[in-house]
């Protein structure tokens, strides 16, 4: 029992990086958030049409909240709520400007994120 929970506790200091890795971590969030946006855009244009999401509800037969053990069991319609994707077209020229957006926006930030990775190694080195 007490190697699991010495194992438990080493996977989550682990997980969770030493000082340099977090401060980089944080440093280079918005970098990775244009990098996947950047990636998104150019799959919408290679494929010609974007994916647009949306709720759906429909209902369901379930027991009631409000059963108490021991007395008939009262069945409720409730709403489920389900989320659907569909093909949306694209704007191929308003894309190419997005895309041209993010990429001279994430070469900004990059500089930045540079400078910042160099602070981090700095005040935390290993």
């Amino acid at each position: 029992m007490r190697l699991r929970l010495a194992l438990l506790l080493v996977a989550l200091v682990t997980a969770c990086g030493t000082p340099q890795e977090q401060c980089i971590r944080t440093a280079t969030r918005e970098v990775r958030t244009l990098d996947r946006l950047i990636a998104e855009t150019e799959t919408n244009l290679a494929r010609g049409y974007t994916y647009e999401e949306y709720q759906v509800v429909r209902h369901e037969w379930t027991r009631c909240d409000d059963w108490v053990h021991g007395t008939p069991v009262r069945m409720c319609f409730e709403p489920v709520w389900d989320t659907v994707r569909r093909p949306v077209a694209i704007d191929p020229q308003a894309e190419q400007r997005k895309l041209d957006g993010l990429k001279a926006r994430r070469k900004a930030l990059g500089r930045q994120a540079e400078a910042a990775i160099a602070a981090c190694r700095a005040q935390y080195p290993e």
